[in-house]
Parts: structure tokens; C-alpha cells; sequence
């Protein structure tokens, strides 16, 4: 670390109370405007350089700014582990080994954070969380570039790799800069792209008069204006957290005093506690994608309505989807987008097997592999359970419910969607504040603390819900249903545009993936009989999946 760097984020700490690595974090993401400004106006014929500058600014964060040295030797294991097992092993297992070593030595980091007990310092592991995506998204592409071109799918095709990149391009998109502490992240495809400026290519048969403007001999267009916008906004929600967290933190809802309001206050306290931590995150993510766009490395093309460049490539978060979402999934879509992206990419679809529709074992893969990739304190756990029971819950309610306030042809509102709507609102932002506490409070005693506080109103929300439509009443909703639009109701329901995959490695549908489970296991209980395995009757089977299902879900 530089000799007394720490000195003036010392001072601004003792008025903000906000902790130096905190504050250097934030200034790390702010110096990264003019120095993506800098590598930006290097020669797009010297990539080279560009690559030699990107490492040697993160090396600065890294050692000059916060003295990580282990922090380097774990961003070296990780990636040279990751280079070496793409480059020299073949197979269909090559990816899967790579996880399994970038997954591994993740939770290394995770453990050894959660035992020094140190929040308010950074250390390497937000970095790796980071680097896990782009390591694990790179050796799939690496083997789809093994495989016929044919037999890809479209997103296969657009991103596979088929020759190995240098050493020196692999270690600048594995230290890129404005995203190195908090991501965005993307695929190595993207960074070759933006390196050899290709990215900036006109579709073929476009008019040259409608690319966007540049400076001097640049490719990359002018980004100024939209970066500027993503850094004075990421700034405001900064400034904000600072200014909420101060009055809605963990100490208040742990505190003597939280007991003094009521249950209203309280679940509205517990509300502002989730919106102010989310502010944190809206913050930091503003301001690291308004740095990538800076670099170029957020253009998406020219928007045909308006022929203006799009700087949404690397977009992670939309603050107005969560606050105003009216039930879970438009809640979870919205935010960490390049999560979901990457578990659904590179976890969710690569479990199922060619020719198959991802089961009850994809979900459970991505749900397994974005618990881990977070890390272990019980609080998360909490979280994510709940919410699963709370993605079934809304999708019930959608197809069952929801109709009801339509028109009979399910394409225009009646004159009571909105209260269902508004009705919907409140449960989701209610509901999710409860939710997302533990992942806040992380520690199991604190957030089964304060959940007990509010008397688990979510927990028994979901439990009369999941008990509502196990009963007689959800085949009674599906009769009115057919009745009413005099079709069958779940085609009529189930709008086509709704998403059947996980977002943050939730299943969407508990009910549905305990019946692939036991599916499965028939199947193979049954071609286990086949090669003359002894197995038991199959109804017999079925019940003791189930129920042995049924058993890990409550674990």
C-alpha cells in the first residue's frame, strides 16, 4: 500500500462514519472515470497497450490502494487454474472441472471472511464473486468452440471460443478495471470485441451515416454524456445510503427500542432497512457500469427507433423494476441482471442434457451454485429458501387469480385490476423486506431475531398460501376459470411471455420440481430395472422420492 494513502480517507471517515476501505472503495470506482477515459484514447491499433494499462491500474487498486497481496495470489490461482484446464484438457467434463476449482476455492475465500468477521473491510472476495462468472463463463465458451458449429444454440454460437486467447488479453479481462471490485461482469467474447473494436461494426447493409459519432480516429463513440449520467446517479444513491443507513440499520432493528413501535412501524422500519441497503448496491453498480461505458465497453448498437447508440450492455440493475415491482419475479429480474444471466447461461442450461427440457436437477444445480457463490452465512440460506416459496406462491396467484381481474379473452384489465394490483404491490415490497432481512443481518440468531419480532408474518403468509392452493380451492378457482372464459383455464391464465427459469437460481415452481424429481427417479429407478437392478414397485418408488424431497426442501 502507498505510504499515508490512508490519511484523507481517514478524515472523511471520522465525518461520514462511514470505514476507510469503504471510502476507498467508492474513490476506486470514481478514478476509474478518468482513467477509462485514458485507456479509451489509446491507439485502437495498439490493443497491447490497452491490455498493459488495464493490468497495471489494477495492480495499483489492488496494492497501492488496499494492500491486498493475497488478494493478487488468489485472482492468479483462480484464473491461471481456470487458463490451464481450458487449455489442456478435452472433454465434455473441461468446464465442469473448472467450476468445480473456481467454486472450491471461492468458498475458501467465503470461509475465511465469515471467520474474521471484518464487514467493514475489503477484501478479495467480492472481486472473485466477479471473477467466478467470467472464469466459469470462459471455459464454456472455450468447449462450445470445440463443437460443431451446427449443433450450437444461437447464444452458443455468439459467444464460443475457438482458439485460446494470449496470456496478455486473458489477464486484461480478468483485471479489467472498472470492474474489478463489483462487477459488471461478461464474457471474454465481449472483451475481444471491444479490444479489436469490432464491437463497434455496423450491422451489414447499414447506412455508414447512421453509426454514432466518434472523436479523432477512435471507433469507440462518444460516451461521455451517458457515462457522466450513470456517475452523478450512482453518486446521489450514495450519498443517499449514507444518509438512511444512519437512521434504518441493523442496530435499530436488533435494538430495545425497535419493541417500542408498533407492528406497522416495525414492518415499515424493516422496509427502510431493505431500501436503504439496496441503495448501497444501486450506488456501487451505477457507478461501475457508467465506467464501463466510458471505456466503450458498454455499447449495445444503435437503437433503430431513435438511431442513437445504446450503452446497455453491461446493465446490472433497475432501481424503478424492484421498488415498483408488483410480485417476485418482476423483483428478482430486475436486480443483480448479470447474475441471472450467468446462472442461466452457464448453470441452469448446461445441467440439462441435450434434447431434454431442464428439470427438477437444473434447478437445483443453479439454486446449489448461487447459494455457494454467495457464501455461507446462515442468513442467506434464509433468504433463499423463502423467496423460493415465495416465487410459487406469486406464480399461483398469477394463473389462478390474476384472470379474474381480466377481461374473459385475458388481454384487457376490468375495472378492479388495479386493486389487485395495488394489492399485489404492497404483499411483494411487504413480503421481500421480510425476505431479504437475513441477508442483511446475515447471522442466523439476528435474523431469526428479528424475524420473530414482526411475529413471521411472511413465513405464515406462505404457509397458509402454500396450503390455500394444495387445497380443494385451487381445483375450485381453475372450474370458475374454464367457466368464465369457456377455455381451458391454464392456457388462458399463464401469460406467454412469463419465464419458467430461475432468476438468482430460485425455482420458479417448488411444486413442479418436486414432481420432476420423482419423474426422474423413476426413470432411472426404472432403466436401472431394465439392466436388472432390484428395485421396488414404482408407486412405492414415487412416494419415497417424494417424500424424501419433501425432506431436504424443509432441511
Amino acid at each position: 500500500m502507498l505510504p499515508y494513502i490512508n490519511l484523507p480517507f481517514q478524515n472523511v471517515a471520522s465525518l461520514t462514519g462511514a470505514s476507510v476501505d469503504e471510502l476507498k472503495l467508492i474513490f476506486s470506482f470514481l478514478i476509474s472515470y478518468p482513467l477509462a477515459g485514458l485507456l479509451k484514447r489509446i491507439p485502437d491499433a495498439k490493443p497491447y497497450q490497452k491490455d498493459i494499462f488495464i493490468i497495471a491500474v489494477s495492480l495499483f487498486y489492488l496494492v497501492g490502494l488496499f494492500d491486498l497481496w493475497t488478494g493478487i495470489r488468489t485472482i492468479f490461482i483462480s484464473s491461471t487454474g481456470a487458463y490451464l484446464i481450458a487449455k489442456y484438457v478435452e472433454g465434455p467434463y473441461m468446464p465442469w472441472l473448472a467450476f468445480v476449482f473456481v467454486m472450491s476455492h471461492i468458498s475458501v475465500s467465503h470461509a475465511y471472511r465469515q471467520f474474521a468477521n471484518a464487514p467493514d473491510k475489503v477484501d478479495i472476495t467480492g472481486a472473485q464473486m466477479v471473477l467466478v462468472m467470467k472464469l466459469t463463463g470462459f471455459c464454456w465458451n472455450v468447449e462450445d468452440g470445440r463443437q460443431p458449429h451446427d449443433e450450437l444454440a444461437e447464444f452458443q454460437k455468439g459467444r464460443s471460443l475457438r482458439t485460446l486467447p494470449s496470456v496478455l488479453d486473458f489477464a486484461a479481462y480478468v483485471l479489467f478495471f472498472p470492474s474489478l471490485f463489483a462487477g459488471p461482469s461478461f464474457d471474454f467474447v465481449d472483451y475481444r470485441q471491444w479490444i479489436e473494436t469490432t464491437m463497434f461494426d455496423l450491422p451489414p447493409g447499414s447506412d455508414p451515416k447512421t453509426a454514432p459519432p466518434t472523436r479523432k480516429q477512435r471507433r469507440i463513440p462518444r460516451s461521455g454524456t451517458p457515462a457522466a449520467k450513470k456517475a452523478v446517479t450512482g453518486i446521489v444513491w450514495i450519498f443517499l445510503f449514507l444518509k438512511f443507513s444512519s437512521w434504518y440499520n441493523a442496530d435499530l432493528v436488533l435494538g430495545d427500542q425497535f419493541m417500542k413501535y408498533g407492528l406497522l412501524r416495525r414492518i415499515w422500519i424493516l422496509e427502510m432497512l431493505g431500501f436503504s441497503t439496496r441503495m448501497k448496491y444501486y450506488g456501487v453498480w451505477y457507478l461501475t457500469e457508467g465506467a464501463c461505458i466510458l471505456s466503450g465497453m458498454g455499447y449495445k448498437g444503435v437503437d433503430p427507433k431513435t438511431g442513437r447508440a445504446r450503452w446497455n450492455r453491461l446493465q446490472n440493475v433497475n432501481p424503478w423494476g424492484i421498488e415498483s415491482a408488483q410480485n417476485t419475479r418482476a423483483y428478482l429480474e430486475n436486480w443483480n441482471m448479470n447474475t441471472n444471466n450467468w446462472l442461466r447461461n452457464y448453470v441452469y442450461l448446461r445441467v440439462t442434457p441435450k434434447g431434454k427440457k431442464p428439470g427438477f436437477r437444473a434447478s437445483l444445480a443453479t439454486f446449489t451454485t448461487s447459494a455457494f457463490w454467495h457464501g455461507f452465512y446462515p442468513g442467506y440460506y434464509l433468504s433463499f429458501v423463502l423467496a423460493a416459496f415465495l416465487q410459487t406462491i406469486a406464480k399461483n396467484f398469477r394463473r389462478h387469480v390474476r384472470p379474474f381481474f381480466l377481461t374473459p379473452d385475458g388481454r384487457q384489465p376490468t375495472s378492479y385490476k388495479i386493486y389487485y394490483d395495488i394489492l399485489s404491490y404492497l404483499i411483494t415490497q411487504t413480503a421481500f423486506c421480510f425476505t431479504t432481512a437475513p441477508f442483511v443481518l446475515l447471522g442466523l440468531r439476528p435474523s431469526l431475531l428479528v424475524w420473530s419480532r414482526v411475529y413471521f408474518y411472511a413465513v405464515f403468509g406462505a404457509a397458509a398460501s402454500v396450503a390455500f392452493f394444495a387445497s380443494p380451492a385451487k381445483r375450485w378457482l381453475i372450474k370458475k376459470l374454464a367457466a368464465r372464459s369457456r377455455v381451458l383455464a391454464q392456457q388462458r391464465s399463464l401469460p406467454r411471455d412469463v419465464d419458467e427459469r430461475p432468476l438468482m437460481g430460485l425455482p420458479s415452481d417448488l411444486g413442479k420440481e418436486l414432481d420432476d424429481a420423482v419423474r426422474e427417479f423413476k426413470d432411472e429407478t426404472a432403466g436401472g430395472r431394465g439392466r436388472g437392478a432390484g428395485v421396488g414397485a414404482p408407486d412405492e418408488q414415487g412416494m419415497r422420492a417424494r417424500v424424501a424431497v419433501k425432506a431436504k426442501v424443509v432441511r
